[in-house]
């Protein structure tokens, strides 16, 4: 696993070893951030469930202004504060350690509304529409911002409009999908 392109490219990153994180794979991380390259200068990004850190790093090395990585397992933060200081990009990053819906809280009403959110939940818990709910009223979000999550091709959005928000794209992979949501009613 590398940072594939940005200030830290072709840097190797640490992954923790077994299996309570899935890192999604270079080919998959270069697809997503093709798509979304444009969003990123100077954005906003938070990364919920962060395992080893290799997107919002991907992210701080493609421009973003500020990071905040949020991560339980403190061996995946011992792993994400090694990535970011071998990046040299710790200076645009905020690591947390906490569950997401803790840390959400906390960072409600401290921190500037985000323009992109990346959350890889373990599959098939029902941990994305959790999150949505948590952020539909949030200030951590405007109208805009992008919401991206990783997911099993099983798991079900069919709820998103209850909660106030819509599918804006799906991206299918063998094994999982990355679907972009938004506030519902407005426009990419």
């Amino acid at each position: 696993m590398r940072v594939i392109a940005g200030s830290a490219r072709r840097t190797p990153l640490k992954c923790i070893e077994g299996e309570s994180t899935r890192p999604t794979t270079d080919r998959i991380k270069e697809t997503l951030f093709n798509m979304i390259s444009q969003d990123l200068w100077d954005c906003r990004f938070l990364d919920l469930f962060s395992g080893s850190g290799a997107i919002a790093i991907e992210a701080l090395s493609r421009g973003a202004k500020k990071a905040v990585l949020v991560e339980k397992n403190p061996i995946a933060v011992r792993c994400i504060r090694e990535n970011l200081e071998k990046t040299h990009l710790a200076e645009g990053a905020r690591v947390m350690q906490s569950d997401v819906l803790s840390a959400l809280h906390r960072l409600s009403g401290s921190e500037d509304p985000f323009d992109i959110i990346f959350m890889d939940p373990p599959y098939d818990h029902g941990l994305e529409m959790q999150v949505l709910k948590a952020l539909q009223d949030s200030s951590l979000i405007r109208e805009d911002t992008l919401i991206i999550i990783e997911a099993s091709l099983e798991t079900s959005f069919d709820d998103l409009n209850d909660l106030g928000f819509e599918t804006v794209r799906i991206k299918k992979y063998k094994t999982n999908q990355h679907v972009f949501v938004q506030k519902a009613g407005v426009n990419l």
